[in-house]
Order: C-alpha cells, then sequence, then structure tokens
C-alpha cells in the first residue's frame, strides 16, 4: 500500500506542476502549440528564451525531490526501503510529468523529473552522491560537445541506470533481496520510457536532422 500511495503522491507533484505549461500561460501563449509542442525544458528555452528555460529545468527537477522529501515524513523516518520508496515517487513525478490529466496527458520528456529522482538520492549515505554529480557532468559534457540536448538526456538516463545496476551488484544500496529487484525494475522504466519519448529526437539523431542548441523553434 504505502508503494502505491507514494506513486501517488509523485503522480500529483508532476501533474499539478507543469512548469513550462504555466510559464508559458503566464506569457499568454500554449507552450505546446509553439515548437516541439512539447511542454519540457527545451522546447521552453527555444520558444520563450534561456532564463525560461533554466527556470523551467529547475522547478521540474525539484518537484522529484520534493515529492520524495512528503515520502520521507511519511514513511521514511520507519522503513527500512526509504530508497524504494523514492523511487515510487519520482516514477510517479515522472509519469505525471509526462502524462498530466488536465492537460490531456500531453506534457513533457520527464528528463527534468528523472535528474530530480537522481537528486534526492543525495539524502543516502555512501556513494549515492555519484548518481547526480555524474549526471550532472556526463549531460552538460556531452550536450555541450554534441550540441544535442535529446543526445545529452539519453546518455544521462543510460548512465543512470547502469550506474544503479553496478552499485546494487557492489552493494553500495541501501536495499537488499526483492526491494533492490523492484528498484532497479523502477530505473529500467524510466529509461525506456524517456527513450519512448525521445523516439522522434532518435530518428531525427540518425538522419542528421535534430536542432541543435542555439537553435529557435
Amino acid at each position: 500500500m504505502e508503494r502505491i500511495i507514494c506513486l501517488v503522491i509523485g503522480y500529483l507533484f508532476g501533474n499539478i506542476f507543469q512548469t513550462g505549461y504555466w510559464y508559458g500561460k503566464f506569457n499568454h501563449i500554449d507552450i505546446r502549440e509553439y515548437g516541439s509542442g512539447n511542454a519540457g525544458t527545451t522546447n521552453v528555452m527555444r520558444t520563450l528564451g534561456k532564463k525560461a528555460g533554466i527556470i523551467t529545468y529547475l522547478l521540474d527537477t525539484f518537484k522529484a525531490v520534493f515529492a520524495a522529501l512528503a515520502v520521507h515524513f511519511l514513511f521514511g523516518r520507519n522503513s527500512d526501503i526509504e530508497m524504494l520508496l523514492f523511487l515510487y515517487s519520482g516514477f510517479g513525478v515522472v509519469l505525471g510529468h509526462n502524462f498530466p490529466v488536465y492537460l490531456k496527458f500531453k506534457g513533457g520528456k520527464g528528463i527534468a523529473a528523472t535528474s530530480g529522482v537522481a537528486l534526492s538520492l543525495l539524502l543516502f549515505p555512501k556513494h549515492c552522491w555519484v548518481f547526480a554529480v555524474f549526471g550532472l557532468i556526463t549531460f552538460a559534457s556531452v550536450t555541450l560537445i554534441s550540441k544535442y540536448v535529446s543526445l545529452g538526456s539519453l546518455v544521462f538516463i543510460t548512465l543512470f541506470l547502469i550506474e544503479f545496476l553496478a552499485f546494487g551488484a557492489a552493494g553500495w544500496l541501501p536495499l537488499t533481496g526483492s526491494a533492490k529487484l523492484e528498484a532497479y525494475g523502477i530505473l529500467i522504466c524510466l529509461t525506456v520510457l524517456a527513450y519512448i519519448r525521445h523516439r522522434g529526437n532518435i530518428g531525427r539523431l540518425m538522419h542528421g536532422t535534430e536542432r541543435k542548441i542555439g537553435h529557435k523553434a
């Protein structure tokens, strides 16, 4: 039951706080009617400028952290599967961000929200800071070198999954047994979902038609 509650909490955070959509409404536009039609960071930045993109990214990232904090105060103090519950809430945030009910399930692609999931794991001891720090370094370096945000996003989510699986194999996660396998499943679902949401970008990358940083919507 607590897993379902955490998933619902995350979905509510991801669903309600559609930063790109509300920022666009503040500027008297529906961001989904411009550029790629996506309500995420990249389309906001191309349509409304760098400041709008940064604000959208930060708020979309931290809604996953806020959801994790809500879970911590509800269950974490008395739970030995707190990290797993964080991941359930984070998965809920990504689902709510990508498929918001009141926007007819037309939201973003979930990368900023997923980076918030990695950031929330900073609350755990040992080596878990690596997920957020290496994730940021990976995304920034790949994006700056290639000039493709989509490529940086896909490399980030792929390495996040690989790192998580490696840490689990090394015994560096505060999870064991079936709880650890559940956590693996959530990370795999997040990765698969990211690739599905970026299938158009992947096609354009393969054909050399993907827009680079600086290209307007």
